[in-house]
């Protein structure tokens, strides 16, 4: 028993030496595990509106996203949970008091504000996701 006991030592060393290397592997900063490159590749990701009612087309070269969020001023919107909205589905229209969000297709995406009277600017943003990969279009409405 005490032949053995000489390699308890070597053992927790070894162990101990084997989790850090493992967990600074795991800590790499250039390279973060989970990150994914951009896999929607937007073709506009701002876009300044006039206050009469406006719209845009953006298109997109990856064809695997869904739209993650809506927020306007301090209103957030999302639709994970709302049986209206089928995010998994290639086509949906979210219509809301101020706007109208559309996938129009894989590779379609069409926003629309209504007429700004509000006298302030509307500050509009569209979160996109496509797996781990998170991107926005960022739409500032002018105001009457």
């Amino acid at each position: 028993m005490e032949k053995h006991m000489n390699y308890l030592p070597k053992i927790t060393f070894l162990l101990l030496f084997s989790t850090i290397l493992f967990l600074s592997a795991c800590n790499d900063k250039e390279d973060p595990i989970g990150l994914w490159d951009d896999n929607i590749k937007l073709s506009i990701k701002q876009a300044e509106f006039n206050a009469e009612s406006d719209s845009i087309v953006v298109t997109t070269e990856g064809n695997w996203w869904w739209i993650d969020g809506i927020s306007v001023n301090d209103s957030t919107y999302t639709f994970y949970d709302d049986v209206a909205v089928n995010l998994e589905s290639e086509e949906y229209s979210i219509q809301k008091d101020c706007f109208t969000v559309e996938r129009r297709n894989a590779n379609t995406l069409f926003i629309k504000m209504d007429e700004n009277s509000s006298g302030e600017k509307r500050l509009m943003t569209v979160y996109l996701q496509a797996g781990d990969y998170f991107d926005s279009v960022h739409i500032e409405q002018l105001a009457e």
